[in-house]
Parts: structure tokens; sequence; C-alpha cells
């Protein structure tokens, strides 16, 4: 019976520590690369919006997500989802928006203009 409490502490480590890997990750990865000052403030919030609430993205956003990057972008969306106040969103729900979000945008931009 020792053994399984041992072994049950040990779970719980393991999966606390990986969480706070992962917490660390997305932090180091916004912190290294900038991320949070290479989007201005209406194209954050309207991103946002579209991806934990419902709305659309402007052009003009899609093209600083898409500069922004991916990595920033996925990190900084992991980081909202760890903060407290969105615990009652499903997780795989926001990240299947945010992936659409990018795919969406980045079919925008990279698509040719059409011609006048």
């Amino acid at each position: 019976m020792a053994s399984l409490t041992v072994y049950s502490v040990l779970v719980v480590l393991f999966l606390t520590y990986g969480v706070v890997m992962a917490m660390k990750e997305n932090d180091q990865i916004i912190k290294e690369s900038n991320c949070e000052t290479k989007m201005g403030l209406p194209c954050v919030l309207e991103t946002f919006t579209s991806i934990f609430n419902t709305g659309s993205i402007s052009n003009k956003c899609c093209g600083e997500l898409v500069v922004l990057g991916k990595v920033c972008h996925s990190a900084l969306v992991k980081r909202t989802l760890e903060n407290p106040l969105f615990k009652d969103l499903n997780p795989a729900t926001i990240i299947a928006k945010s992936i659409q979000t990018w795919n969406n945008c980045l079919a925008l931009i990279d698509s040719p203009s059409p011609s006048a």
C-alpha cells in the first residue's frame, strides 16, 4: 500500500512539473521572441476576440498576426489559457480556433491580390 502512495505522489509531482515547465516554456518563448511588442493593441484585441469569443479578424490584423509568427501566436494563446480567468474555457476548442484563425490569415496574406 505504501508503494501505491509513493507512486501516486510521484505521478502528481511529474504532472505538476510538466505543467510548470510548459508555463515557463511559453513565457520564455514570448520573452525571447519579443512576442508582446509585435502587434498593435487594436489587432491584439481583435485577434483575441476572434479566438476566445466570437468575431472576425480584419485583413490588416491578419497581416500583423502573420508577422507576429506562428510560434509567438501559439505561445501567447497557450499562456492565456493558463490564466485562471479562462479556466472554464475548453482548451481544445480554443486551440482549434487559434489554428483556424492562423490558417485563414496565412491563406489571406499568401493569396495574390486581385488585379485592378
